[in-house]
Order: structure tokens, then C-alpha cells, then sequence
């Protein structure tokens, strides 16, 4: 999800997002739906949310922070 989509969900929610990252964002927006504060967390490795908005970025955002070569802990 582009980070302008995301900052208009906060915003609809009265999230103030100025100087937020997009991790910080999403964990707020989680946080206000009175959900885990799990986006980009290690909760990936075991997560089964399969309805939740972020896994496809959460799963991605894991991936990207593997090295080339190295499995996975």
C-alpha cells in the first residue's frame, strides 16, 4: 500500500501522521483498531491474519530484510 493511502486511513481515523514513518503509522493505525501492533515485527514468522490489511507489505517488508543467501531464522 503506498504510504499517501495510508497517511489518508490515519487521517479518517484522526491519526496525526506528520514525521511518522510508515511502520510507526501502521502499528498507530493497528493500535486504534484495538489490534496487535504487530507490522513488521517477528509475529511474521508465525502470523496467520490472513485477512489483515498489511501481510502482503508485513511478509515483503521480512523478506527485504534478509540477506541475499541467508535463510531465515
Amino acid at each position: 500500500m503506498k504510504f499517501q493511502d495510508i497517511q489518508k486511513m490515519a487521517k479518517a481515523k484522526g491519526i496525526n501522521s506528520f514525521g511518522m514513518r510508515k511502520t510507526d503509522l501502521i502499528r498507530t493505525i493497528q493500535r486504534k483498531e484495538n489490534n496487535p501492533e504487530c507490522y513488521g515485527t517477528e509475529r511474521v514468522e508465525y502470523c496467520r491474519e490472513l485477512s489483515c490489511l498489511w501481510r502482503k507489505d508485513c511478509i515483503a517488508l521480512k523478506f527485504q530484510d534478509t540477506p541475499l543467501g541467508a535463510a531465515p531464522n
